[in-house]
């Protein structure tokens, strides 16, 4: 099972220094990958389902993702996750092309819908319009990513007659993940997603959807293409090794791993969280 790390660009990771430093601890202590969060905006006061407070630091995933890719070599880089309805899927895929390119081949494409109204609001997308957008947006950036005449007819994009290059270096596509934890998402993540990213859940609960996702299987089609639908989950907190083994015993493919929320609302110290890293791969044994 791999192991990767949420929160590359959240709270005190907000700046050139400590991101290059979290970024190549990670790498050289085994870390498999290194996964983004996302809010382009929070709600300011905070008010539920809003998860931080309004003056959180989330740099741009796509801003993290390009300056992670320059500072390391090997490690793959995660967007964890891109809320999909929110972004023109045309100027997306350009970019995450860019990323994939850049970074010789190392992108891990997670996306999802979002949950918070007023974000929408501020964003002038339709609250109730998210799950068709995301649905339909993952198509239109598959089919700029592989298509040598790309062409699409949809409900919010229609294009012909363009090109957009280059192209991602991993072919067919990078993987894409789809999270979210609903009935839409889970048949979203089966009928287009290379995987499903479960965000913090435990070991019971992962069981649960796991077994929910095996049910979906049985009544959504699941194109050849996409192969084993791969699982990425981020449990509540840190896991010694015994947690680690009973989720890889249910089939989890990847843990990516956070110390819990307060690294996300700038309450947590880089030193904390590097020593979380390692003491992380010590336990765990990567590397």
């Amino acid at each position: 099972m791999d192991i990767g790390y949420f929160g590359v660009n959240v709270g005190a990771f907000d700046n050139p220094d400590a991101i290059e430093r979290l970024a190549t601890t990670a790498e050289a202590v085994g870390f498999e990958s290194l996964w983004t969060g996302e809010h382009v905006v929070l709600i300011d006061p905070q008010q539920a389902p809003s998860p931080v407070p309004p003056h959180s630091p989330f740099l741009d995933t796509i801003a993290t993702l390009a300056f992670v890719a320059a500072k390391t070599e090997k490690i793959k880089i995660g967007s964890g996750i891109i809320l999909l309805a929110q972004r023109d899927p045309i100027v997306l895929a350009k970019e995450l092309a860019g990323i994939d390119v850049l970074s010789k081949g190392r992108l891990l494409f997670g996306l999802g819908v979002g949950y918070v109204e007023g974000e929408f609001e501020a964003l002038g997308i339709p609250y109730a319009e998210r799950g068709p957008r995301v649905t339909e947006h993952i198509e239109v950036i598959r089919t700029l990513w592989t298509q040598d005449q790309p062409a699409f007819d949809g409900q919010f994009t229609s294009f012909s007659g363009i090109q957009s290059r280059p192209l991602p270096v991993q072919k067919p596509h990078p993987p894409i993940h789809v999270g979210g934890m609903s009935p839409p998402a889970l048949r979203r993540a089966v009928a287009q997603g290379n995987g499903w990213y479960g965000f913090f859940q435990d070991v019971d609960a992962t069981a649960a959807q796991l077994r929910n996702l095996e049910e979906t299987a049985k009544q959504v089609d699941r194109p050849t293409a996409l192969g084993k639908l791969e699982i990425s989950i981020t449990p509540p907190g840190p896991v010694d090794a015994d947690t680690a083994r009973r989720f890889e015993d249910l089939g989890v493919d990847r843990l990516v791993v956070m110390r819990g929320f307060e690294d996300m609302a700038n309450a947590g110290s880089q030193d904390a969280v590097i020593r979380f890293l390692e003491e992380t791969a010590r336990e765990l044994s990567l590397g």
